[in-house]
């Protein structure tokens, strides 16, 4: 680990002394969002060290034509760029004619740098001497709301601490921004418009091919001791930025203060212009007020932990991880726009591109079911549903027929815009994800009306795609699938990847079964979807021929499935052979290396036995387990929260809890040596199962909610809420006993290590561990 300088907090994410080398990092951990915009965690004053400027916009995108080397059909078009969008964070100071910057400042004395995760503030003071020796103090606060969420505020103060100095303070908006990252260099944005009047000033810009239109603007109010408000001196206004500038003289103890409002507007949430939304809006944060709305930000944030926290008490590096984790997935995605979902980066950064993954289904829909009202998690399913055709077109692409539907590895829009091929046309396993996300959905919330609403025609589309994708093996006599790649993306092209085809084969399976279900119970949408799809029950008869008669590769001798075909050909040498110098692999290894390696990326084989735990034996996961782990160098973000869960179940809490430290920390504690890129967003969500599902276990067994709950012995209790079914369950687990506590209106039956327990509302429920 080459970072250690976060303070252990349990509320806040704390940086002492500046150090440009840390700078970039900080900018990822210290990121601040609020479903519909985010930022990285740059400094609103100039700076002239390395940085890596980035403010984005929920939805906002460019498809950057994908450049290779060849084309093959059904290659995708373009790789969508998440946009660095324009930035209104400026609070440019000169001093006596010199920049205030913190990379060439004489001294630079007492900075801290502070995430309060309670609130939703960052924080951020410091002391500085400039090459002149003027000494001065600065004190900024910033926030976006989630009560306005096209408001941000910042309130930014320069304190003089000796003698007599000129000021000025230039509150600007730029344009001028670019990605990290362009295939082309093309350029992404188009400035349309500069504008500035009093204290408000505003640029429109619309991307280019997509024509998303927005404005950029600002609100600025700069006061001299909170008495005496400044008014500008100049309006700045250019091609590509705008702003105001304001001057004063400042005495010794004197405090230049700027509150300025900032944000997006985008043109499709707003019935008028831009301008006449610009205007409103700005006008309604600078009625309220600074501190008004900070204090709307910490109650809508109270609301938000009362429901989501997870209090740990013994073990305050786990406890700031946990609710670090939680932090950003609620500044990611709130559910309140069913167009947006949950990219890997967040609002943190550019890597990866797109704002749709399997991990979604696979990860953060559990945490979103739990954590909020069930509308939320159904949105992100809705979202699939919505982009069924362009699912559809995407197969059609590939060269598969009949409304077989392939969702895409990466997406914005439903069109595939991942850029390699290994995973554009192999990974196919997320097919299965969203499969499983519904029939997840459906377990834990009791709603089935989305199934014969929206679902089924999904399921219907990926079981025909399974079919087509399968092969029937005159040698093997069954139906195997070819050329792909599992979520080990440490091997490419392999056959019978083990995951890929049990998930093909419950996909099939399970949409069956739905057929049935809504033909029984709703008539009128069974009719519906048969009509849409055109399905007879002659295709479901061969669907099942492949469900029925899948090939999965196992070796008897050791008794386990592998990995895919051809596994046990490789050099089994274990993780633990490996010399530190070569790690992480994919930075110290040529592709070629790795792909021969029997390495793993992430949990495969043991993903598998994650979903369909109820299907395999333990003693069958403990095979597993200790065949696979031993190869896992996991070197993906999604892979240390699997293994946690399982090493729980399994009893093994010290290694269930090391794993727990991996996935909760894997940014703080930068052990992919990577976090300058952005933060790891959607396996955040893998934290809280390996907590909730992890050490407390749970599950739903019969239709209930059941638990098995452990401790790890370097905790002395931890607690957390579920809504389960609109009823709040709240569970804490000690060393030697479990109490639960029902907030609901009628009495509930769960299930504690196999017994069954009865809850009543507003009474506890303690439960002894045997």
């Amino acid at each position: 680990m080459n970072q250690s300088y976060i303070l252990p907090n349990a509320w806040s994410l704390i940086e002492e002394g500046f150090d440009p080398s840390r700078v970039k990092s900080s900018e990822s951990l210290f990121s601040i969002g609020n479903g519909a915009m985010g930022q990285r965690a740059n400094f609103e004053e100039y700076y002239s060290g390395p940085t890596f400027q980035g403010s984005y916009i929920g939805g906002v995108y460019y498809p950057d034509k994908t450049r290779v080397g060849w084309w093959k059909n059904g290659y995708p078009e373009y790789f969508a760029k998440v946009l660095n969008a324009p930035s209104w964070i400026g609070i440019y100071i000169k001093v006596n004619g010199q920049d205030l910057d913190l990379y060439t400042a004489k001294e630079v004395h007492a900075f801290k740098r502070e995430l309060q995760m309670q609130t939703g503030l960052l924080l951020r003071s410091f002391e500085l001497t400039l090459t002149d020796g003027t000494h001065l103090r600065v004190e900024s606060t910033r926030f976006l709301s989630l009560a306005q969420d096209s408001v941000g505020a910042i309130e930014y103060k320069v304190t003089l601490l000796e003698g007599t100095a000129d000021i000025e303070v230039k509150s600007f908006l730029d344009s001028g921004v670019k990605n990290e990252d362009s295939n082309w260099d093309d350029a992404f944005w188009q400035t349309t418009s500069v504008k500035a009047k009093e204290n408000i000033a505003f640029i429109e810009a619309q991307t280019n091919k997509t024509n998303f239109k927005t404005a950029t603007y600002q609100a600025t109010e700069v006061y001299l001791n909170a008495a005496e408000k400044i008014a500008p001196s100049q309006t700045m206004e250019g091609e590509l930025a705008v702003g105001h500038l304001y001057k004063t003289a400042l005495n010794h103890g004197d405090t230049i203060t700027t509150y300025k409002y900032g944000g997006y507007i985008l043109d499709r949430k707003v019935s008028g212009t831009l301008e006449s939304a610009v205007y409103e809006v700005a006008d309604s944060a600078t009625s309220a007020g600074f501190e008004a709305l900070k204090a709307a930000q910490a109650d809508a944030w109270k609301a938000i932990w009362d429901r989501a926290d997870i209090v740990i008490d013994g073990d305050v590096k786990a406890q700031q991880g946990i609710r670090f984790n939680i932090f950003q997935l609620n500044q990611t995605y709130t559910g309140k726009d069913a167009t947006l979902n949950i990219g890997p980066k967040g609002f943190t950064g550019e890597k990866y591109g797109g704002s749709t993954y399997w991990d979604t289904e696979a990860y953060c829909i559990p945490f979103y079911m739990a954590t909020k009202d069930q509308k939320v998690a159904r949105n992100l399913l809705q979202y699939r549903y919505n982009q069924l055709d362009k699912a559809i077109e995407n197969a059609t692409k590939l060269g598969f027929s009949n409304g077989a539907a392939l969702y895409p590895m990466v997406t914005m829009n439903g069109e595939e815009c991942h850029n390699e091929w290994e995973i554009t046309f192999e990974e196919i396993h997320r097919n299965g994800a969203i499969a499983f996300a519904i029939f997840n959905y459906y377990r834990y919330t009791g709603d089935y009306s989305y199934i014969p609403e929206m679902g089924l025609e999904v399921l219907i589309g990926i079981a025909r795609f399974w079919h087509q994708r399968a092969t029937f093996s005159t040698a093997k006599n069954a139906y195997v699938i070819l050329g792909v790649t599992g979520p080990n993306e440490y091997e490419n092209n392999v056959n019978n990847n083990w995951y890929t085809n049990y998930l093909a084969s419950w996909c099939i399976a399970y949409t069956t079964t739905q057929i049935q279900k809504v033909k029984d119970g709703y008539p009128e949408d069974y009719n519906r979807i048969m009509g849409v799809t055109k399905l007879k029950g002659t295709e479901i008869d061969q669907w099942q021929k492949v469900s029925k008669n899948m090939y999965y590769p196992k070796d008897q001798d050791l008794d386990i499935f592998l990995q895919q075909d051809g596994f046990l050909d490789k050099e089994l040498l274990p993780v633990t052979e490996l010399s530190k110098l070569d790690r992480p692999i994919n930075q110290k290894w040529s592709w070629d290396r790795i792909l021969r390696s029997p390495y793993i990326k992430q949990a495969d084989v043991l993903q598998g036995f994650y979903f369909f735990e109820d299907q395999f034996s333990l003693d069958a996961l403990e095979r597993h387990f200790d065949f696979y782990e031993p190869f896992t160098v996991h070197e993906s973000s999604l892979s240390p929260c699997v293994h946690s869960i399982q090493a729980a179940k399994l009893g093994r809490m010290e290694q269930a809890y090391n794993f727990y430290l991996r996935t909760s920390r894997l940014d703080l504690d930068d052990y992919n040596k990577e976090v300058e890129e952005g933060l790891h967003i959607t396996s955040m969500a893998g934290t809280w199962m390996s907590i909730v599902e992890g050490f407390a276990g749970m599950r739903i067994v019969e239709d209930k909610l059941s638990f098995t709950p452990r401790i790890p012995k370097q905790w002395k209790n931890y607690s957390f809420k579920l809504n389960f079914r609109n009823r709040i369950i709240q569970v804490s687990v000690g060393p030697d006993k479990t109490i639960f506590e029902l907030n609901g209106d009628t009495e509930m039956s769960i299930r504690v290590s196999g017994t069954r327990q009865v809850l009543y509302p507003g009474k506890s429920c303690e439960v002894l561990r045997s």
